[in-house]
């Protein structure tokens, strides 16, 4: 009786949202049993399958895997029955959705095998990571960009959701907030492109964890509003976007008219959990609370126990509990925060600033003859030469990681002068890479 794809328990639970969680435990027996556990216990929706490095980056190259990292950051899964073994163990209690990374290496291989044994729920794909750039995966950032925008592709076509896990990794490195919005409109830019109908816009709090809670609203609502441009409605036709793969040359010259849909996922920051247990779960609370303001799809619960360690079947059903009561809370009749003069004023201001860091990658890429927004030359180039930047991306053989970047009075993650500490509008940020001069000018 429990719809078992996306969008049918979206709307079968409305209006209260779906509860994901992340889980995966060292040893394959140990997450089969978890899961029955958190099955029967009926508190989450989807279980996201957390596995080892090996099994995303190696799983169909034994030769490649490292018997010494087994089960080093979640299940040693090793053949497609490990897969439909966790799938049976979640055959109980609310038979909660399941789904998993997509994997660096071998996208569309590993794609069909979920498909296969799991009936993933829907998709998680990242845009400008999760390859050499950041050391999880062997592709450099341009070809990654590609094969990422074909698993998409791959996905589109079948009709199965597709959530781009990209801007908060941007935000866990430091990035400003304009940084931020700009990849969360380039995440759902390129799902649209790419033929995805359901978009799941993934929204982290909390990243950087040193955010005020109305500067990350404002965030939030400058994401949702800029993304809201990408779909139809009743006052306005959907605007004509490039598909990938059709016109000359095979990019960026047939349109899609209509059928994007937004899903809206939340959830808080990874960072930002303190290490004592009581002091996250009140952290927890807090932060679910204020993620209700925007009317969620999808509520990713991220453990209390997660600064101090994996969670176990026992603290994943905990923590859904603490986040179910907090949901309970707000539907019941909240305050809107979203009227504050402050959260609208700052949204505003993001909205600017990062239009105008979209039409200097439109600039860069003008020659191309694709659509920059959604060109991988472009898009890689657009962290080369530092329009896309984050602190923690310094010496990084991708990126400038020049950018330094600072939480200013009103718990803004704002762009800074390396030697005076002022704030910098986009415009003189983008001014000072000096783009197209010679490497001795710069």
């Amino acid at each position: 009786d429990y719809p078992q794809t996306l969008i049918e328990r979206i709307q079968w639970k409305a209006p209260y949202p779906l509860l994901r969680h992340h889980f995966g435990l060292p040893t394959l027996e140990a997450t089969r049993k978890g899961i029955e556990q958190i099955a029967e216990a009926r508190v989450l929706d989807v279980i996201s399958l957390g596995v080892d490095q090996d099994a995303q980056e190696n799983f169909f190259h034994p030769e490649r895997q490292d018997p010494r990292r087994t089960g080093a950051g979640g299940a040693p899964v090793r053949t497609p029955d490990d897969y439909r073994s966790l799938y049976t163990a979640s055959r109980r209690g609310n038979f909660p959705l399941l789904r998993t990374y997509s994997g660096t290496d071998d996208f569309i291989r590993l794609a069909e095998m979920y498909v296969e044994t799991i009936h993933i729920a829907w998709a998680a794909v990242p845009l400008f990571w999760f390859n050499a750039m950041d050391g999880r995966g062997p592709h450099d950032l341009e070809s990654s960009i590609r094969a990422h925008q074909e698993l998409m592709s791959w996905y589109g076509q079948r009709g199965i959701p597709v959530e781009l896990n990209e801007p908060h990794h941007w935000g866990m490195r430091d990035a400003s907030d304009v940084t931020f919005v700009v990849a969360a409109y380039l995440s759902a830019y390129n799902a649209r492109a790419c033929g995805v109908r359901d978009y799941v816009a993934q929204m982290m709090f909390n990243s950087p964890p040193g955010l005020s809670d109305a500067m990350d609203l404002a965030k939030m609502l400058a994401c949702l509003e800029m993304v809201d441009a990408l779909t139809p409605s009743p006052l306005r036709p959907p605007s004509p976007l490039p598909i990938l793969g059709e016109g000359k040359g095979g990019r960026g010259v047939g349109v899609r008219a209509g059928g994007f849909r937004i899903w809206r996922q939340t959830r808080v920051g990874l960072l930002s959990h303190p290490l004592d247990a009581e002091a996250a779960r009140g952290h927890l609370a807090a932060a679910t609370y204020l993620q209700m303001v925007l009317r969620p799809h999808i509520v990713h619960v991220v453990g209390h126990t997660e600064a101090h360690h994996a969670a176990t079947a026992e603290d994943v059903i905990a923590a859904c509990k603490v986040a179910r009561r907090a949901i309970e809370n707000a539907l019941r009749g909240a305050p809107d925060p979203t009227h504050d003069p402050r959260v609208q004023a700052r949204k505003a201001e993001l909205i600017e600033e990062a239009q105008t860091t979209l039409d200097a990658i439109r600039e860069l890429g003008s020659a191309s003859g694709a659509d920059p927004l959604c060109d991988p030359a472009t898009l890689a180039r657009a962290v080369a030469v530092g329009l896309l930047d984050a602190p923690h991306l310094k010496n990084n053989p991708f990126a400038r990681g020049e950018v330094v970047t600072r939480i200013d009075e009103r718990g803004a993650c704002v762009v800074v002068d390396p030697d005076t500490g002022r704030a910098l509008t986009e415009k003189e940020r983008i001014a000072r890479l000096h783009i197209g001069a010679s490497p001795k000018t710069r």
